[in-house]
Formats: C-alpha cells, structure tokens, sequence
C-alpha cells in the first residue's frame, strides 16, 4: 500500500466531500505528520516547530467546532506501533466531531479558518483525513450513546 501526505485535498476527494452523504453527525480521523519547524507560506519569521504552529491552528479550530455544536473528541500523540508495518509513524492522531458534512464544509469555507489555516499547512508535513459515519459507543461528553 502506498501512502502519499499531502496538506489539501485532491479534486476527486473534494468533489466526494460536496456529495449529501450520510445524514448526522461525521467523525474526522485525522493522522498528522509535523514538519520539524514550522515555514509559513508568506515568508513570516517563526521560531514554533511545526506541532507548536499546528497547536495553534487547534485552539482557532476547536472553537469554531463548538460554535458548529461539535467538537475535538480525542487527540494524543503516537506513542509507538502495535501491530503491523509501515515506514513511518504519525506523530499525533486527532478525532474532530462535525453536525453534518455541511457544517464541515461550511467551516472550512469560513473566514476564521482562513486566518487559522495558515499555522496548519506552516505545521503539518503531511495529513490524512479518515471521514466516518454511522458511529456507535459511549461519549463520555453524551454527545451519543449505544
């Protein structure tokens, strides 16, 4: 299997995220490599690794997600691999909740996330996003329960 980081999304992934989808709530897995120091694309001096610069853009984000009515779910660093190979490791692994797709794509429209979207492709090497529905289980904060 090959697995290509990438910071945007393709055409085809783009125009999969318009579709309606499964109605309710969405489950963004997201895989994160940061880039060993931060490097802004408008030139900016900076002296934040690339996981201080993405720690930025999670406090901007985190607050636009409540105002949706979802949320951070869960987020901590790779500690090592239990099973199976790959070639290298994430550094962190985050779980964002969203109302519906709509309200993702809306956010990621906004102005705010324009703004905070900055320190995310000045930090991140690559990313992958994992979009899941349909969840089941106990959320500690009753978001949902099984």
């Amino acid at each position: 299997m090959q697995v290509i980081n990438s910071v945007v999304a393709n055409q085809s992934q783009l125009d999969g995220f318009n579709d309606a989808g499964q109605p309710g709530p969405i489950y963004m897995v997201n895989l994160l490599k940061f880039k060993e120091k931060a490097s802004y694309a408008d030139g900016r001096e900076t002296q934040l690794s690339g996981a201080e610069a993405y720690a930025v853009y999670t406090a901007g984000v985190s607050k636009l997600l409540l105002e949706l009515g979802g949320g951070l779910m869960f987020s901590a660093p790779v500690e090592r691999l239990m099973l199976g190979e790959v070639e290298d490791l994430w550094d962190k692994i985050a779980i964002a909740v969203y109302p519906s797709r709509a309200a993702m794509l809306s956010m990621m429209q906004s102005e705010d996330m324009k703004v905070i979207g900055a320190h995310r492709h000045a930090g991140l090497e690559g990313q992958l996003n994992i979009e899941c529905t349909g969840a089941k289980g106990l959320w500690l904060n009753g978001l949902m329960s099984d």
